[in-house]
C-alpha cells in the first residue's frame, strides 16, 4: 500500500502529484498493463534485444 503523508498547509494537487510519482516509481501501473494480455517469451526477448540495440546506438552516437 502506498501512503502519502499530507501536511495541513499542503494542497491536494501537490499530494496527488506525490502519489502519482510514487506509483510510477513502484511500477504498479506498468505491471497491471503487462498482466492484461499474455506475451510469449520469445516476443519479450525480441523486445528486450531491440531495446538494448537502440540504447547502444544512442550511446555510440553520444560518444562521437
Amino acid at each position: 500500500m502506498i501512503i502519502v503523508p499530507v501536511k495541513e498547509s499542503e494542497s491536494i494537487d501537490r499530494a496527488l502529484k506525490k502519489l502519482k510519482r510514487k506509483f510510477e516509481k513502484t511500477g504498479v501501473v506498468k505491471e497491471l498493463r503487462e498482466r492484461q494480455k499474455y506475451t510469449k517469451p520469445s516476443v519479450k526477448r525480441r523486445e528486450q534485444i531491440n531495446r538494448a540495440i537502440y540504447i547502444q546506438q544512442l550511446q555510440q552516437k553520444e560518444k562521437i
